[in-house]
């Protein structure tokens, strides 16, 4: 766990457009190993470079394969962004460099680089500070060598050995928030509404239209990334064999009807009616769709992970489909009200399922999205943190087993479990009065840290207990 006072974490460090499968053994490492880069070109220069190599400890090296980490640190020395880089060009480059066995580091030098040596993974050792742990090593023509060591601390946050924290902490914020009561302080006394918070506060980093177009662009990540995977089928990669189900549902429950975008697709599904088990299918189809997705390192959006990057769009779009949420300023104060949420789990406990399993990830984006969708169906402050702490109390002790190392099996339909517990935590809230509730969302993140320094390793995405060791698989297929 990493705190410190008034630690600033913008609404663009939780949500963050990536690739998946996961945002702390894909997108994480892949954040290091351009900050690497940047190392190399302050200390000498990428043409001067003649061997890299890296290190994965810890959890990164046992569920590496699986979560791709040696393609992300891969990617991300070869200079590519995470954020922008064509998707569908991974799988050929990191194949063309498996053959040739070179790389082209930066996009600027061409190395030997043989992924099969030159990226190691220490099943039996990790590093003290975190479990997800890697290190890079630089050898360059006139002899020397640098080393660096980084660790991808959940939700796409990346830590230098040395450093001491993930957010922003140099920015000054009008409204500092570390816990809920902070939050709930600044509501109280300004009269401010979470999201309003949240809106002050980000003004400290940018323009108000930047804030207003950076949120735009998040929802629109995350509304393509649901729709190609309600337009995709076949079966996942990783050789689980598992098959996409967002395909079959969504034209299971549309039949015949045709359209031609999002928007007329999102219009047939409104006019479908709003009897319960097709609101229901509707939102598992959602966040099945966006895991279906992530597991295939497609772009996704870390919420606040990749992992559970299925909960929140699938309960935001739940909200504009079938709470009539439809502008675009109601799903902005949606992920500025989630966001918040999501930084004070990271700030009191973790959002790493490598340090504090399942509930880290699918507990901590049920909460998120459990208080926004208060907020934005009315709610008071104490109404949306009293959901955001039910939703969470339901996930306590939730462990991460990924069979065979892969963001699949539980991972994909977890989703859709956090996303409807949101659901049902928000209707339980708006229908109470929360100064009698006996657990505070800050008891219930302290409750949450102490049960992840409890639970035993093996259930903190090590694949090594759980589901994983159950399910009969060839691990040499993954």
């Amino acid at each position: 766990m990493i705190v410190m006072p008034h630690e600033a974490i913008s609404v663009f460090d939780m949500f963050k457009i990536g690739v998946g499968p996961s945002s702390s053994h894909t997108l994480g490492p892949w954040r290091a190993a351009l900050r690497f880069l940047q190392t190399i070109e302050q200390t000498q220069s990428l043409n001067e470079v003649i061997q890299v190599q890296v290190l994965l400890y810890g959890s990164l090296a046992k569920t590496g394969k699986g979560h791709g980490t040696d393609i992300a640190v891969i990617l991300g020395l070869c200079g590519e962004d995470p954020e922008t880089i064509d998707v569908n060009s991974i799988t050929p480059v990191t194949n063309g460099i498996s053959q040739s066995k070179q790389m082209m580091l930066g996009g600027k030098q061409q190395i030997n680089f043989d992924p099969a040596a030159d990226v190691s993974f220490l099943f039996t050792e990790s590093l003290p500070f975190h479990p997800n742990g890697l290190s890079f090593l630089a050898s360059f023509k006139n002899g020397e060598q640098i080393g660096e060591t980084f660790y991808s601390i959940g939700g796409g946050f990346v830590v230098k050995e040395g450093e001491g924290s993930g957010g922003k902490s140099n920015v000054e914020l009008p409204f500092p928030v570390n816990t809920a009561n902070d939050l709930l302080h600044w509501c109280m006394k300004t009269g401010l509404s979470i999201s309003e918070v949240v809106w002050e506060n980000e003004h400290a980093w940018r323009s108000e239209d930047a804030t207003k177009n950076g949120l735009l662009r998040i929802w629109q990540t995350m509304k393509d990334c649901i729709y190609r995977g309600c337009h995709s089928k076949g079966e996942l990669p990783g050789g689980l064999h598992v098959r996409r189900r967002a395909f079959d549902l969504n034209r299971k429950l549309l039949g015949n009807k045709t359209y031609d975008d999002f928007e007329g697709w999102t219009k047939e599904i409104s006019e479908g009616g709003t009897h319960f088990n097709y609101i229901l299918d509707w939102v598992s189809c959602f966040a099945l769709a966006v895991n279906e997705e992530n597991a295939s390192f497609g772009r996704v959006v870390t919420a606040p992970t990749n992992g559970a990057a299925g909960v929140i769009p699938a309960v935001l779009l739940y909200y504009v489909i079938f709470c009539n949420g439809t502008p675009d300023e109601k799903v902005g104060r949606f992920l500025l009200t989630a966001s918040e949420i999501g930084s004070i789990f990271k700030k009191g406990a973790t959002i790493s399922a490598a340090m504090g399993g399942c509930q880290a990830e699918i507990g901590v984006s049920s909460a998120m999205a459990a208080g926004a969708l208060t907020e934005m169906l009315g709610g008071t402050q104490k109404q949306a943190l009293m959901a955001a702490e039910i939703a969470m109390e339901h996930h306590l002790g939730l462990t991460c087993d990924p069979v065979g190392g892969l963001v699949q099996v539980p991972c994909i339909e977890r989703n859709t479990m956090g996303a409807i517990k949101a659901i049902t935590a928000s209707q339980l809230a708006l229908q109470s009065t929360p100064d009698f509730a006996m657990v505070s969302l800050d008891k219930v993140i302290k409750t949450m840290w102490e049960t992840a320094l409890d639970m035993n390793s093996k259930y903190k995405e090590t694949a090594d207990g759980g589901l994983a060791v159950h399910i009969p698989i060839s691990l040499s297929e993954c």
